[in-house]
């Protein structure tokens, strides 16, 4: 499907900076080569139906997941039994499973997001793989940040691996082993695995719609060697870096085990915390580590629904906020209906986090900072997000109601009937038009469900991940975390 890019934008409603600027009625916005040129007052009501336009929304932290977590089997697991029903479903076509993922984003108003690239679905080089992922992008209409992912140790716990499979009953803990256990690539390997990624994305005429940076999934899945050469190396070339930290109670509980002077601090003392890093959810962060996280300008994605539908905890974001953090929303994969649903995500952390009663501590204008990356403005960025403003304010009574009340009290991703990247049309009515997203999804579910019944050993690993997950909670809950440190 494709649809002619627009030159004029009219809109019953325009929240061009919404809680730092008044919403302004009937305007036109005027777009030229990838940008807005002009915002103009219409004399008169616009006709047909209603659209409110915002500006796009962003996803800081998501992994290009297209399995949700509850048709895996995993619904109501903590983060650290969930981890391995992941690897429940056969590697797919790379770029079928990104497609889809994006344009189940996109369809909800999200133009950039960030892609921490843990879930390798194998059967070809890394480098192709990645450049699959590059197709997806391009073709779905995003822009995404794409962080290889590099680990070197801790495959199945927070212990080294001999030490959890000791603790799981001894029937599964071969076919865990061989599943699961790490097998250790050195530092410099995994660096050369990135340049090569980024070199692929610049020959390939990728560059504009993907940013490679260094992923190390976490300080308790990475080595000190490993993140010490992540820290020089992106303090050299300039690369971002996208990391895990502090997602859980059990990884707060790790951190101070092996880090007795600070897992922040360690960051810092190796040159890692700095405003290339990005911190994804930080939920157990105390104050004086947000602090110091602010003060040397890395950023925070913060993941409201992830962390509520693993049970990690909320997230500190008011003292975040108070300390200078800088944040940004994060989906996760697991927007709280698990349908990539940006719009109710912003509503869902804006409600935890604005304040009790009569205290305020968090503005809808720090909101949208928060959930966007941009604003409506002459010159800057054309990405715009228009709703059917009709159907949200569908039983109307006063005609002073602000559209952003209306917005944080009920908007969600059914009301988006067009979505604009870069000047370009993206959605039309709700659809995506880069791609047929209905046919990726049914190619996909067919390949993956023949892949199933293909599979002969598919239902003991099910057995195996299930007992798994019994097994590992009475490692956490009774905090059997030796040999850490090692």
């Amino acid at each position: 499907m494709t649809t002619a890019d627009p030159a004029t934008l009219d809109c019953a409603w325009l929240l061009a900076d919404p809680g730092a600027a008044p919403a302004q009625r009937d305007m036109r916005i005027t777009l030229a080569d990838g940008r807005v040129d002009a915002l103009t007052p219409l004399p008169d009501a616009v006709p047909g139906r209603r659209r409110l336009a915002l500006p796009a929304l962003a996803n800081a932290h998501d992994h290009a997941r297209t399995h949700r977590s509850a048709t895996l089997g995993a619904f109501n697991q903590p983060l650290e039994s969930w981890l391995p029903f992941l690897g429940l479903t056969p590697g797919m076509d790379p770029y079928l499973c990104a497609a889809t993922s994006f344009s189940r984003s996109l369809r909800h108003g999200v133009v950039d997001l960030m892609v921490h690239y843990t879930r390798v679905q194998g059967g070809m080089p890394y480098v192709d793989e990645a450049a699959a992922v590059a197709r997806a992008a391009r073709d779905v209409g995003v822009r995404i940040g794409f962080a290889v992912s590099m680990r070197d140790r801790h495959g199945i716990g927070y212990s080294d691996d001999a030490t959890v499979l000791a603790a799981l009953r001894p029937g599964i803990r071969e076919a865990v082993a061989q599943r699961l256990a790490v097998k250790p690539v050195e530092p410099a390997q995994q660096l050369a695995q990135v340049d090569e990624v980024a070199a692929m994305v610049a020959s390939d005429g990728h560059a504009a719609h993907v940013d490679v940076q260094y992923g190390p999934t976490a300080v308790q899945w990475c080595s000190a060697p490993l993140l010490e050469a992540i820290a020089r190396a992106s303090a050299d070339n300039g690369r971002r870096v996208h990391m895990h930290l502090l997602e859980t109670k059990y990884q707060r509980a790790w951190a101070d085990e092996a880090h007795p002077g600070g897992i922040v601090r360690f960051l810092d003392d190796i040159g890692l915390l700095s405003p290339r890093l990005t911190l994804a959810h930080a939920t157990w962060a105390r104050p004086e580590e947000l602090a110091l996280i602010a003060e040397r300008g890395a950023s925070i994605a913060v993941n409201t629904s992830s962390n509520l539908g693993l049970k990690s905890g909320i997230a500190p974001l008011a003292e975040m906020l108070t300390q200078g953090c800088k944040v940004a929303m994060g989906l996760d994969g697991m927007a709280f209906d698990e349908d990539d649903d940006a719009l109710r995500e912003a509503r869902l952390a804006y409600a935890l986090h604005r304040g009790w009663g009569y205290d305020t501590t968090m503005t809808p204008a720090q909101l949208w900072r928060f959930a966007s990356r941009g604003r409506i403005a002459p010159g800057a960025p054309a990405d715009i997000v228009l709703l059917d403003w009709d159907a949200l304010d569908d039983d109307p009574l006063f005609d002073d109601i602000d559209p952003l009340d209306l917005l944080l009290a009920r908007g969600n991703g059914r009301h988006i009937h067009t979505v604009i990247a870069g000047g370009r049309t993206v959605v039309d009515a709700g659809r995506v038009c880069g791609v047929d997203e209905l046919a990726l999804q049914a190619e996909l579910r067919g390949r993956l469900r023949a892949a199933l019944a293909s599979d002969a050993g598919h239902h003991g690993w099910r057995r195996t991940v299930q007992a798994l997950a019994q097994d590992l909670a009475p490692f956490y809950r009774d905090g059997h975390l030796g040999g850490c440190c090692g």
